[in-house]
């Protein structure tokens, strides 16, 4: 099972066991998670986190939460099979990604 991790900064060790670092792909921003799974395909777990530093120009950059959001309204991939976590350390975004994320899945499955 191949899993996605979206961080700017954290390694695999510091969030999972350090045993399972090589059933993940590291990306490290919004346009490079974009581009992961347009190449790569929908992975079968994404670890996101939220916050992800500063782009080239020195403004904050684009989100976990705008890459969830990618995935609902941008993507057209079926969500359901999707497991995730949310390993943010910004509680209010993390319960954004989760709530966005948990709803469309929701939604899905009653079609």
């Amino acid at each position: 099972m191949k899993k996605l991790f979206l961080d700017d900064i954290r390694t695999i060790e510091m969030v999972y066991d350090k045993s399972t670092e090589n059933e993940f792909d590291i990306v490290r921003t919004y346009h490079a998670f974009v581009e992961y799974i347009i190449n790569n395909g929908l992975p079968e777990f994404i670890s996101f986190d939220n916050d992800l530093g500063l782009d080239e120009q020195g403004n904050v950059a684009l989100d976990g939460y705008a890459a969830a959001k990618w995935l609902v309204y941008d993507s057209g991939l079926d969500l359901r099979k999707l497991n995730y976590k949310v390993h943010s350390a910004n509680p209010v975004a993390a319960e954004q990604i989760k709530g966005l994320l948990n709803n469309y899945i929701e939604y899905l499955n009653k079609k």
